[in-house]
């Protein structure tokens, strides 16, 4: 090989034999579950494109797959507690992980076959067919986790029980007598954020209680959206007693709202959040929320990634871990109305 030749990659084997980088990879460490007339294909491509399979300590090792993980928008308590789920969980698997923000530059896709990546775990990032496409074409598996839209029946998902946590989180403001209770959500579109949504309806339905103009408002999963929304709220005529938050950071903006007009959570509000981050716990008060398993859904994002890097055929291609209500002291019954 020329001193400054590009190496060979088994991205240019796979693209050369018209199967995927797993199956390329699979013949390179002698896997035997590769068709014969495939196997062989692939091994004279790699004789004719001199390939130099990486050096080991020692010539058993096995090769450690690296796992891109892409996240979108800022370094949320919610992201950072998903990551250190997909980063424990590699480091007990013998798996490494490289973590970016997603850009999808021109050929982005190829360019992380070429870097050695052998499957993309997506966090809260919005990826469009044109982005998935690529993908398929580079032969590089993708998970979504926590998909913010509906994703693509084509891709893996790992995510929760959006819809039992928000029938949880309104029927135990119903329980405290509450009827008078307001939902601050995400983007209306999210499909986590419909689910929510649709929980606090079904509950709210369910005991007859009703929802004036102006008890739901969309924005976004972040502390400003609960400021505003807060604020808003408590400006109706009628406001609410209670307030089920789409997520906690938009709780937490609600109890600065609260804070900041002189009143109390949750004397005069109660408030509910969604997720359970380190934000609920360190919260004034604390806060009562539907604990999301984050970890748990990093750890089982990262082992699909590695089931798909290695060729392997998925029972599901969704993944849903269960929710559960965790009460602290942000709520409690509404206020006796004083008559004047």
């Amino acid at each position: 090989m020329r001193p400054n030749a590009r190496r060979t990659t088994l991205a240019d084997i796979a693209q050369a034999a018209g199967v995927s980088v797993a199956t390329v990879s699979k013949v390179v460490n002698g896997r035997g579950d590769v068709a014969p007339h495939t196997r062989t294909r692939v091994q004279e491509l790699l004789h004719q494109h001199h390939y130099l399979a990486p050096v080991f300590r020692h010539t058993e090792a096995v090769e450690s797959p690296t796992i891109e993980v892409q996240f979108q928008g800022g370094l949320r308590a919610y992201v950072a507690e998903t990551l250190e789920g997909i980063v424990d969980s590699a480091a007990e698997l013998g798996a490494s992980v490289v973590i970016s923000k997603a850009s999808h530059r021109p050929h982005w896709a190829r360019d992380l076959v070429s870097a050695g990546r052998r499957a993309v775990i997506a966090v809260t990032s919005v990826y469009t067919t044109a982005h998935m496409n690529e993908l398929a074409r580079a032969g590089l598996p993708l998970v979504v986790l926590d998909p913010l839209h509906l994703p693509d029946s084509r891709v893996n998902s790992v995510g929760a029980t959006n819809f039992a946590g928000g029938l949880t989180a309104t029927r135990h403001l119903l329980s405290l007598g509450h009827r008078r209770i307001a939902y601050l959500g995400g983007p209306v579109m999210a499909v986590g954020n419909q689910a929510r949504l649709h929980g606090y309806r079904a509950a709210m339905e369910a005991e007859g209680a009703p929802v004036p103009d102006g008890y739901v408002r969309p924005g976004e999963f972040t502390y400003e959206t609960g400021l505003l929304g807060a604020a808003a709220l408590l400006d109706l005529d009628e406001p609410p007693t209670a307030v089920f938050a789409g997520n906690d950071d938009i709780a937490v903006g609600v109890v600065e709202t609260v804070r900041a007009r002189g009143l109390r959570v949750p004397e005069h509000l109660s408030v509910v959040g969604f997720d359970d981050t380190s934000l609920a716990r360190m919260a004034s008060p604390p806060l009562t929320t539907v604990r999301q398993p984050l970890r748990e859904m990093g750890a089982a994002a990262l082992r699909t990634a590695l089931r798909l890097a290695n060729g392997e055929k998925l029972d599901s291609h969704h993944i849903e871990l269960a929710t559960e209500l965790v009460v602290r002291a942000s709520t409690a019954p509404p206020r006796e109305e004083t008559a004047p």
